[in-house]
């Protein structure tokens, strides 16, 4: 999952989604205490589901169409069209002003902990608002864009072309693979913020 799925795995809570979207940026166990508890735990639920989708058989098999052209990114790029596909799936967006909604709801509550956010992260977070990627992950234009930010940001990551190709290939496939993670996952979350949480 990327942005938007680490957000909308947040469930409404604020210090988890921002803890949420900010685990990528924040590195070692010594660092997550320097946030508040409930950032603290929205840090660490990052963690524990890039590892449950890390592993998990559907994304494995997505990440193989990528892996010959992209080595390790194969995850990164995986990532970025979970969110392409989730902002589709009318379950949990029903209309595109629902994903607008959401997307603006989570600026703001993301804008809210602007003073504890990692510096790494704020231009990143300027853009992602700027630009409005949370809504524009829907159409496969923003997921074109949402490559080359990627290999932007990736320090061995040139070019994405091949990836968007790729993308749009085995589009079909991909998007069942998403079904079966996303069936999976949701409940995973759900389980590990009544457990921990």
């Amino acid at each position: 999952m990327n942005y938007l799925g680490h957000a909308f795995l947040s469930f409404g809570n604020p210090e988890i989604l921002v803890g949420n979207i900010i685990g990528d940026y924040v590195k070692g166990n010594l660092a997550v205490e320097k946030y508040p508890p409930g950032i603290q735990k929205g840090i660490r639920l990052h963690r524990q589901i890039d590892d449950f989708t890390d592993r998990h058989a559907a994304a494995i098999l997505a990440k193989n169409i990528f892996r010959p052209d992209y080595g390790l990114y194969a995850g990164a790029i995986a990532d970025v069209l979970w969110d392409h596909f989730l902002a589709n799936d009318p379950r949990f967006f029903s209309t595109v002003k629902d994903l607008e909604r959401f997307s603006q709801e989570t600026y703001s509550h993301i804008e809210a902990y602007e003073d504890v956010l990692p510096e790494k992260f704020r231009p990143a977070f300027a853009s992602m608002k700027q630009h409005n990627w949370l809504y524009h992950y829907r159409t496969v234009r923003g997921v074109e864009n949402a490559l080359k930010g990627l290999a932007y940001r990736a320090s061995y990551l040139e070019d994405t072309t091949r990836a968007y190709q790729l993308f749009l290939q085995y589009f079909y496939e991909l998007n069942q693979r998403y079904f079966e993670l996303v069936d999976d996952v949701v409940p995973f979350v759900k389980n590990k913020i009544q457990e921990q949480f």
